[in-house]
């Protein structure tokens, strides 16, 4: 479940870089389409921050109980 946890978190990383360059590349032939991108990468960086606090918290339980 850990390695599931691990692979969602950069998944939402993946998600921002992509969000981040389609911005990059579209700011200036059409900006009002990049503010759902900009949209999409401060979500995704925040969930990705978000995901990994929470998977740490899991280990370091697990790691309690174990012990």
């Amino acid at each position: 479940m850990i390695k599931i946890l691990r692979y969602t978190e950069y998944l939402y990383l993946a998600v921002a870089i992509v969000s981040i360059y389609k911005v990059a590349t579209l700011w200036s032939i059409e900006p009002k389409e990049t503010y759902i991108f900009i949209f999409f990468a401060v979500v995704s960086i925040a969930m990705f921050l978000f995901r990994r606090k929470y998977r740490k918290r899991f280990e370091q339980r697990k790691q309690d109980n174990q012990q």
